[in-house]
């Protein structure tokens, strides 16, 4: 699990590709220390496993599902990326709840100032994501963990704070750009429940069963 506070910005130094599949060689500081192989690294909020390592970098996979479904595709040698280790359990939680499961891709369409932020205004690939993005909510853009300020017409935006954009990748990014983003897992989790759940009971999800909790049921036992 990570927080979604950047630890430093890396460097690719090479890729190796086969089709689909691509080997990573990322050149990084900070999350080197005291690395061991089989480390979960976060690289542009996607999960990935160090194989390899030295002093100066490490080496990831990238499998053909997490190629097709995030922009590591885009990567080149040269490309800054977003790097964070996994939290500790002795340590803050101080962004919010971030797997490093990419739910999609988003395309930014804009920025703009607003006196010391950047706003960068997003396009998700997937119009289906924006039930889980909400104004105020969460959500990781390249594994950042950032607030909503506003989701409506195919977009939503983010502000930007001078720290936050001098210690990320998105001092980088320009309109046409893209993103991984990664949507609360609680809202995840909700929405599944609602669909698959039976009031509480186990249910086979090949069954299609629907679920015993909706609105009208929320209504009647007090909860909205």
């Amino acid at each position: 699990m990570f927080t979604g506070l950047v630890e430093e910005i890396g460097t690719m130094k090479s890729i190796s590709r086969k089709g689909e599949a691509m080997i990573l060689n990322i050149a990084a500081k900070v999350v080197t220390e005291g690395i061991k192989l089989g480390d979960s690294i976060s690289v542009n909020g996607v999960c990935l496993t160090a194989t390899s390592f030295d002093a100066s970098s490490f080496s990831v996979d990238v499998m053909p599902q997490t190629f097709r479904n995030t922009n590591l595709k885009d990567l080149k040698p040269g490309s800054r990326v977003n790097l964070e280790r996994a939290m500790a359990a002795n340590g803050r939680f101080g962004g919010h709840i971030v797997q490093g499961h990419v739910d999609g891709v988003g395309t930014i369409v804009g920025t703009s100032q607003d006196q010391n932020a950047v706003v960068f205004e997003i396009r998700p690939s997937k119009p289906s994501l924006f039930k889980y993005i909400i104004p105020k909510g969460s959500i990781a853009v390249d594994g950042i963990s950032l607030t909503v300020v506003e989701a409506e017409g195919g977009t939503f935006t983010v502000s930007i704070i001078p720290h936050t954009l001098a210690e990320t990748v998105l001092a980088f990014k320009r309109a046409g750009d893209t993103v991984n983003l990664e949507c609360d897992v609680l809202g995840k989790y909700v929405d599944h429940l609602l669909k698959y759940g039976r009031g509480g009971q186990d249910t086979d999800e090949a069954s299609g069963g629907e679920s015993g909790i909706n609105l009208p049921f929320l209504a009647a036992n007090g909860f909205v």
